[in-house]
């Protein structure tokens, strides 16, 4: 016997008392109650079904043959095996059939069993929170344990897809026989490796456990005769997760046996709540119920390991029992004091007929009124005319939960995780940390403060296949492995991992960078040149300087402006020439500091116009030189083209295309601040977007057309005979400025961020310089180191 599985009989025992003690319910009956045991066998569960409906000395189905018993409900039985048995009559007669177990309805569909109610919630809801309880622990490489039988088989073909579909893999698979034989030692070996062959794997340290109570005795049973071969260390330190029906229980000779192995383990199992007075009663058990209670004497003797003395088979080296033995002094393995799941289903089942007939004797509507209209006596009731009210049943039972049936009638309900917590003194004590829900919006709690990882040294215990792989590596999967063994690899350069055991890594968002580790993405900082960097601060100097320089120069060249060298070559378009200088060395001060709205409208407007009024200068002044050369050959034609008008046209029309291109490129696509995220690694740099490149191409295409025209009208007229010919001057400046300007499309291609702002200030600042220098020194040095240069009349001697 079982003595653990002997609540159940008092839960049964304890409904009944109570229901026929409440005036309330069922005033006018009473229950009663008889109690069969199949011994695990298919043939007890048939025999004992036709024996409870037609008892006699043979069994004769349809036929009763001693006083009658109105039998309305059955309970039971604990496993799918034994549930569908039993139905195999049941569903013949339409009896009631209120089984408590928890199991799967892989046999048969619900609907195909009408008179099924399953007071247990459904196996099935036990699968998804064994994955989630999996990964919420991290535990993905296991061990596996499992009854060899059908309902084995289907729990490991229905959990293995899921355990894969979520990274778990199975370590190993052993399964426990349902009923073992062992002819010879070699059958005895082959049995205890099925044990022992999961737990062998020092990674795989935690183990699912799929079985009855039973299945744990026969385990305990195997690990101890198994103890001789293998190392029993191998068993201690295992994280075990136990299902439903699964509980640690012993019986008989395994009574001396240690559970230490399952030290820690969390189980399912059926929800519970403690019903009032279920203590109480248990502690006013006495020997003396025997009338009646054909179990309580064998129960007794095997709990308290001790025989009474009129016992038939008294125990060998046991005492006698007293009668007075406490039922709460027995190890938890053998007996709890605790309501257990499978208790307070069959206390619920009770009341749930109950109720049944309850509602049955108080409606206006009597099942009898079917029946060819006559008004039969609820002693005559049918088990058949109990479904109706059975399936409607809605209550509170006396732990205050609300019972009731689904469409498919199964008890509204779920598991508890629990915490076994074992004492040297072999008992027990559970501990709820956790709750398992049909319902998905809450089907999954655990309380991770209240397990004790004592077996542990206190410390989550790891169950991998190797080393998790850290932030800043990623998984790579080893060849011919289970996709939970593999090698830990870098991010590759620009991916970060910042959590463990990532399939791959990712990249930072456009706003950040990988850290040095590349385990997070850090903030990129914002650049540009600043107008306090020391880039900023000599390229801002370097500009005024220059500018301050061509403003002197200005200055000098208006002061003697009624010189010979300066009214030789059209002093009105030098000063044109010198004061769009001053304003293109001014110009870099518009490209420094973070980007607005208006300098990045206006500079590279501003720099293409200004460039193009100072080279259409430079033009109109070679072009002037040029025609005037050619007029004075005799009968030329070029003499109406002679003087300011030509060169005054030439500034304008050319500056007057420029800015129209400027102003179709303004008033098409403008230039914005904008910020640039992917060209530097660390750094977000904030630019101007050009709107339009096409337009800034254009514009600059059009500003170098007209460089190239003024070196070559330089470069011819650099040999005519005068004295303030300044071809050759624009020759060398017109040289410079395109080679700056040349050499800095490459290098502004090949640089990136501040560095392309200031590659542009430099050429800017190279190329007016250069025509600064080349054009303007030679005559500020005549004008003011040489001023008796500067006379008409060595001007006219010279010609002449």
């Amino acid at each position: 016997m079982v003595t653990k599985l002997y609540q159940n009989i008092l839960a049964l025992v304890f409904a009944i008392q109570e229901i026929n003690a409440n005036p309330h319910l069922l005033p006018n009956a009473t229950l009663g109650f008889h109690i069969s045991d199949n011994y695990h066998s298919a043939k007890m569960t048939y025999h004992d079904i036709m024996d409870l409906l037609f008892r006699s000395h043979r069994s004769v189905p349809n036929y009763r043959c001693v006083r009658k018993k109105n039998c309305l409900a059955i309970i039971g039985g604990v496993d799918g095996e034994s549930s569908f048995r039993m139905a195999d009559i049941l569903g013949l007669y339409k009896i009631p059939q209120l089984t408590y177990g928890s199991f799967a309805l892989v046999e048969r569909d619900a609907t195909e069993v009408p008179q099924f109610y399953l007071m247990a919630p459904n196996e099935a809801i036990q699968y998804p929170a064994i994955i989630r309880l999996l990964l919420y622990f991290q535990w993905n490489w296991i061990g596996l344990l499992t009854v060899d039988d059908d309902s084995g088989e289907n729990f490991l073909k229905t959990l293995e897809p899921l355990l894969l579909r979520n990274g778990i893999c199975l370590a190993s698979t052993g399964k426990i026989p349902k009923q073992p034989r062992w002819d010879t030692i070699q059958d005895l070996y082959g049995l205890v490796s099925k044990i022992y062959s999961p737990l062998t794997d020092n990674k795989a340290n935690t183990v699912l456990f799929y079985g009855q109570s039973l299945t744990v005795v026969m385990v305990n049973a195997i690990v101890f005769l198994g103890h001789c071969t293998y190392n029993t260390n191998v068993l201690m330190g295992r994280m075990w997760i136990m299902t439903g029906q699964a509980d640690i229980t012993s019986s008989g000779l395994t009574r001396g046996l240690s559970s230490d192995f399952f030290q820690g383990a969390l189980s399912f199992t059926v929800h519970s709540l403690e019903v009032p007075g279920f203590q109480k009663f248990l502690h006013n058990i006495k020997p003396n119920w025997r009338e009646g209670n054909g179990f309580l004497v064998d129960f007794w003797e095997q709990a308290f390991n001790c025989s009474f003395k009129n016992s038939q088979e008294p125990m060998q080296d046991s005492g006698t029992c007293t009668g007075e033995e406490k039922l709460e002094t027995i190890p938890g393995p053998l007996f709890e004091m605790h309501m257990t799941g499978h208790s307070y289903s069959i206390y619920n089942a009770v009341y749930a007929v109950a109720h049944a007939l309850n509602a049955i004797s108080t409606s206006s509507f009597n099942p009898g009124d079917i029946v060819r209209g006559k008004r039969i006596d609820p002693q005559d009731l049918q088990p058949w005319q109990l479904h109706p009210f059975l399936q409607d049943i809605l209550f509170n039972n006396s732990a205050g939960e609300t019972i009731s049936f689904n469409k498919i009638k199964e008890m509204v309900g779920g598991y508890d995780i629990t915490h076994l917590i074992i004492f040297q003194n072999t008992s027990f004590q559970r501990v709820k940390v956790g709750r398992v829900d049909a319902d998905e919006r809450k089907q999954f709690v655990i309380l991770e403060d209240l397990i004790d990882w004592r077996n542990f040294n206190q410390v989550l215990p790891r169950s991998i296949c190797n080393d998790y792989c850290y932030p800043g590596y990623h998984k790579q999967k080893k060849e011919g492995e289970k996709t939970c063994c593999y090698d830990c690899a870098p991010c590759p350069e620009g991916k970060i991992s910042n959590k463990k055991d990532m399939v791959d890594c990712i990249r930072c968002p456009r706003d950040q960078f990988p850290s040095k580790d590349q385990d997070q993405c850090i903030k990129k900082s914002i650049t540009f040149l600043s107008f306090e960097e020391p880039l900023g601060i000599s390229s801002s100097v370097l500009a005024v300087s220059l500018s301050l320089i061509t403003a002197l120069m200005l200055g000098t060249f208006f002061k003697h402006r009624n010189t010979p060298i300066v009214k030789a070559n059209n002093r009105n378009i030098t000063y044109t020439l010198l004061a769009s200088l001053l304003f293109c060395f001014l110009c870099p001060l518009l490209f420094l500091g973070e980007p607005s709205k208006a300098t990045c409208l206006f500079r590279q407007v501003a720099f293409t116009i200004i460039f193009t009024v100072a080279v259409s200068s430079i033009m109109a002044k070679t072009i002037t030189v040029v025609a005037a050369f050619m007029a004075t050959k005799p009968g030329s034609s070029m003499r109406k083209w002679v003087g300011r008008r030509l060169a005054y046209s030439i500034i304008v029309s050319c500056s007057f295309i420029q800015g129209g291109i400027c102003m179709m490129w303004l008033g098409t696509s403008p230039p914005f601040p904008d910020f640039d995220r992917q060209a530097l690694t660390r750094e977000i740099v904030a630019e101007c977007n050009e709107g339009s490149a096409i337009m800034l191409y254009i514009a600059l295409g059009y500003l170098g057309l007209l460089s190239v025209i003024s070196l070559i009208a330089a470069f011819l007229a650099r040999k005519l005979p005068d004295s303030f010919n300044e071809a050759k001057f624009i020759t060398f400046s017109m040289l410079i400025f395109c080679s700056v300007w040349l050499s800095f499309f490459p290098a502004y291609l090949s640089t990136k961020g501040k560095y392309m702002v200031a590659m542009e200030i430099f050429s800017i600042l190279a190329s007016s310089a250069g025509l600064l220098a080349c054009i303007f020194s030679p005559k500020c040095y005549i004008i003011l180191v040489k001023p008796e240069l500067n006379k008409k009349e060595l001007l006219i001697s010279r010609r002449g």
